[in-house]
């Protein structure tokens, strides 16, 4: 059997390419301009590679009990990591991803396809404008992992984008986002107060080492109507190969501080990383 060779093709937003992974048969890593975007195993979906997705998982299996279908917005679509991972975690899951690089989506579907009878709609479509427009009170769970290169865009981090979200979630609905910073957090600490506007409770997971501020990382940020179950949470993160704290609660309006909610007419994407932060190769 021929091994598998690297993909490379020119998307709407830049190069990306489809990496194999010599010590997983049918696993792949997905890079754009040479940053890493998406690490799949078609065949062990529930196999996340990397350790933000890891955090979503982990909030993605204790907003319902085990096994429950939901309906599942995400808000950027990548090699469809984690809508895999709700198809095989959450079977009967009713799934919607939104991507703006409709060329990213074709070349995913070409190699990495996801299986028949998953219930994963593609839309090729801007991340707020779909929300926007979306039916209300539509989804359980918002996941928004957009990044326009190496950040996320200035539009999707506003108090009008954070009203959107809110919106397409019933009730009792979470809203989930990969982010990036380092200190002082002036992006983060400003993302927080955003949602702290729309939401009434808030979590942040990240590892200890990008929250005191040694380091370029990511942080999950988690938010809601409903108390979240911080201590599940907590312990699974704890557990990972990669520790990462869950701070709720007086710790993080702490660490919000007096930053400021962000208005459009204010909103900048998130800071750019420094060199060799998020690339390879």
């Amino acid at each position: 059997m021929d091994e598998p060779i690297p993909v490379t093709r020119d998307v709407d937003h830049g190069t990306a390419k489809l990496m194999p992974d010599v010590d997983r048969k049918r696993a792949w890593l997905l890079t754009v301009d040479g940053a890493p975007q998406s690490y799949v195993d078609l065949d062990e979906p529930t196999h996340l590679e990397f350790e933000y997705a890891r955090r979503l998982g982990h909030v993605v299996d204790t907003v319902a009990e085990p096994g429950r279908a939901l309906d599942v917005l995400h808000l950027g679509g990548g090699a469809l990591t984690l809508p895999r991972y709700v198809a095989a975690t959450r079977p009967g899951s009713r799934q919607d991803v939104v991507e703006a690089d409709g060329g990213l989506l074709s070349l995913v579907v070409e190699y990495l396809p996801v299986s028949d009878g998953a219930a994963i709609a593609l839309h090729g479509a801007d991340a707020r404008a779909w929300i926007e427009a979306a039916a209300p009170d539509s989804v359980d769970i918002v996941i928004a992992d957009v990044f326009g290169g190496t950040r996320v865009p200035a539009h999707l981090t506003s108090v009008a984008y954070a009203r959107a979200a809110e919106r397409v979630l019933r009730a009792d609905g979470v809203y989930l986002a990969n982010l990036a910073d380092a200190a002082p957090f002036g992006f983060l600490r400003s993302q927080l107060a955003t949602f702290a506007t729309v939401f009434e409770e808030l979590a942040l997971i990240a590892e200890p080492g990008v929250r005191r501020g040694r380091r370029f990382g990511n942080a999950v940020l988690v938010a809601s109507h409903r108390p979240l179950d911080t201590a599940t949470l907590a312990r699974r993160t704890a557990s990972d190969a990669f520790p990462a704290r869950v701070e709720h609660g007086a710790a993080l309006r702490e660490f919000i501080g007096g930053a400021k909610p962000v208005r459009d007419q204010d909103a900048v994407p998130s800071p750019e990383p420094p060199d060799g932060a998020f690339s390879i190769g």
